[in-house]
């Protein structure tokens, strides 16, 4: 039985729009999602997957069906029929392309907008008022002053500030890195990924200062002093980064968060993220920023709240425990075999052998070691 062509055509059709949402929906290509931002980017790229399975499907069956249909015979010699152009076809397959890259655009901002990246249609900076012009002729600058002059807020120096209000914030930024502004006709520079539309208005859960330096990353929280060279977080709390650089662009990249920010000397990026999956993941430099670029990894542990509290307690029973034994080695409370053991131990002197030392190169001692103290 001859099937008609087009009843063939729509059984095609439909076989090919099945495989291509299933392959969609089950391509397993993405890392796990461990954060509720993550879930946007999923479903961005499972359609972009659908399509893309879709139009490789159709491309390469039109081909194996006209090599077969359309393959040589057996002594036919012949010319095929001369075809010059085909205007509805190529209006066709022009149309088509130019649709699905339209509507790719347009969800992507919208995850884009969802994820709480800045609105570009939002012209508050763009039409900011500009600086007047101080100087209408020669010689009239100097009688204006600077209090004359329209005030431009500096957003990366006001945010810089903010951060080294932080002492261990401020032992590692680069201080001396002038901020830049924010051109009043290009709106704002610095890479910003606020709060997504439910949470907007709402302070952060939590705040965490990130360096980025060749080649390592640091992580200071401003609420307990605490500096890391790893990312800890609590899941289900919304984390707020506030992200610079002390020497050349890096790039903060977590890919089960689905998210990347660039850390640029003189800019203050901003990243908010809720991860919502318990476990440690990788975090990547994604900018070549040197020859060691490569060895710019950390990771990331999302820890439950309980846990993540006794991270911070125990982080701060050990700095204090540093503290304290820094106090111990004071070497003004030491006795001479005690401050002279550790560099004895290796030579074979035994503490016996020191207690037989002069009287007076103990009194020399503490002499010493009050003296280095009280200077």
């Amino acid at each position: 039985m001859k099937i008609p062509s087009a009843i063939s055509a729509m059984i095609a059709g439909i076989l090919l729009t099945l495989v291509s949402v299933w392959y969609g929906q089950n391509h397993d290509l993405l890392p796990i999602a461990a954060s509720e931002e993550a879930s946007l980017v999923d479903g961005l790229f499972n359609v972009m997957m659908t399509i893309g399975t879709g139009i490789f499907l159709l491309v390469q069956g039109v081909l194996i069906v006209s090599i077969i249909r359309f393959r040589r015979r057996e002594g036919d010699d012949t010319d095929g029929p001369p075809i010059h152009g085909n205007i509805p076809l190529e209006i066709l397959w022009t149309a088509i392309p130019a649709i699905i890259v339209l509507g790719i655009s347009v969800y992507s901002f919208e995850v884009y907008l969802r994820e709480g990246g800045v609105d570009p249609m939002n012209h508050a900076a763009a039409h900011a008022p500009k600086p007047e012009r101080i100087a209408q002729m020669p010689g009239a600058a100097i009688a204006a002053t600077l209090t004359d002059a329209p005030a431009t807020e500096n957003r990366n120096q006001l945010e810089q500030e903010k951060a080294l209000q932080d002492p261990a914030t401020a032992a590692v930024r680069n201080e001396t890195i002038p901020q830049r502004k924010d051109a009043p006709s290009e709106g704002v520079t610095a890479g910003k990924v606020g709060a997504t539309p439910d949470k907007q208005g709402k302070a952060p859960e939590m705040v965490v200062n990130v360096t980025g330096l060749q080649f390592a990353w640091i992580f200071t929280y401003p609420d307990s002093g605490i500096v890391a060279a790893e990312l800890h977080v609590p899941a289900g709390r919304e984390v707020k980064l506030n992200i610079s650089a002390n020497d050349v662009i890096h790039a903060f990249w977590v890919p089960e968060f689905r998210l990347k920010q660039d850390a640029v000397p003189g800019l203050q990026s901003e990243l908010r993220f809720t991860p919502n999956r318990v476990g440690e993941y990788p975090l990547i430099c994604a900018e070549l920023c040197g020859a060691y670029h490569g060895a710019m990894k950390t990771k990331v542990l999302v820890q439950a709240p309980g846990d993540f509290d006794n991270w911070v307690q125990s982080q701060k029973a050990t700095a204090s425990a540093d503290l304290t034994q820094a106090i111990a080695a004071n070497p003004a409370e030491l006795s001479t075999d005690e401050f002279l053991a550790p560099y004895t131990q290796d030579l074979g002197i035994s503490a016996a052998a020191l207690q037989e030392l002069p009287h007076s190169m103990h009194q020399m001692h503490h002499a010493d070691t009050v003296g280095s103290t009280a200077s």
